[in-house]
């Protein structure tokens, strides 16, 4: 059964991608997205060394992430941290490894971050910044993050909206603990290109802005923006970090409602969110 795209926003309508069993399946499907990056990139006059490709590997089995290992990853991108923690103790034998944590965290779940994790992407919050340094300081490590802000307006999505960010930016640099790298966003789900694209333009133009008044221990260098079915247009609007998961693992067989809670601060799901 061959993949149908939207072949304007390279959405997958039915959310069908070949299961990777091997490591050749997935050497074969990292040089695809790769391929797509590098033709992103060359259309938007970017140097290919700009973009990183953060393979998300959430729902996954261990064996899975194993295989991707093998095919060249180093890093992976999980949602729900008790899942990555696991993965993370199963793995420690990996010890070049890197786990990249993007989904929601409650404040209750920041020591287990700060045990393991290299990268945060969801902070949206000051007591959840405060909770991440007092853990960190504890394990004696940093912790890169990136500001999570909501560019689509959704009410069922996490993030800071646009007009909070700033002065939330502001007060970061009282935690020493957290680098700051960037900033994160999901697009709108989408099949009109241009609904999506904005949701970028977005956040890069807040980006650039932020650059002119944020604190001198602040970094903005770097935007995460694009999953499986958008990370092309995410990259021609200055995307540094795209998450791709279902593009390199294959199809998920849970629903949506498994990686993304219907509201903030619940634990339900909405069809309605971009899947990685």
């Amino acid at each position: 059964m061959p993949t149908r795209f939207d072949t304007q926003t390279g959405h997958d309508r039915h959310g069908f991608y070949p299961q990777a069993e091997t490591v050749e399946d997935f050497q074969r499907n990292l040089a695809a997205v790769q391929a797509r990056i590098a033709a992103a990139c060359l259309r938007s006059g970017r140097d290919r060394s700009t973009v990183r490709l953060l393979p998300v590997s959430k729902t996954k089995p261990e064996s899975s992430l194993r295989l991707a290992y093998a095919a060249g990853c180093r890093y992976l991108g999980e949602n729900k941290v008790q899942e990555a923690f696991s993965k993370w103790q199963g793995m420690q034998d990996l010890t070049d490894l890197h786990w990249s944590v993007i989904g929601h965290l409650q404040t209750n779940k920041a020591k287990v971050v700060a045990r393991f994790a290299s990268e945060f992407q969801a902070l949206d919050s000051l007591r959840l910044a405060e909770a991440l340094e007092r853990r960190l300081q504890t394990e004696g490590r940093g912790l890169d993050v990136f500001v999570q802000v909501n560019t689509s307006g959704e009410a069922s999505k996490y993030g800071l909206s646009p007009e909070e960010v700033p002065a939330f930016v502001s007060k970061l640099s009282a935690y020493p603990a957290l680098r700051v790298r960037g900033l994160m966003t999901l697009a709108l789900f989408s099949a009109e290109a241009e609904r999506v694209r904005q949701c970028f333009i977005l956040l890069r133009t807040l980006r650039d802005q932020l650059r002119q008044s944020a604190p001198a221990s602040i970094g903005l260098d770097e935007l995460s923006m694009g999953m499986s079915g958008d990370f092309e247009i995410a990259i021609e609007e200055g995307a540094t970090v795209v998450r791709v998961g279902q593009a390199i693992f294959g199809a998920r067989v849970l629903p949506d409602s498994h990686y993304w809670p219907s509201e903030p601060g619940s634990g339900g799901g909405s069809s309605a969110r971009p899947l990685n």
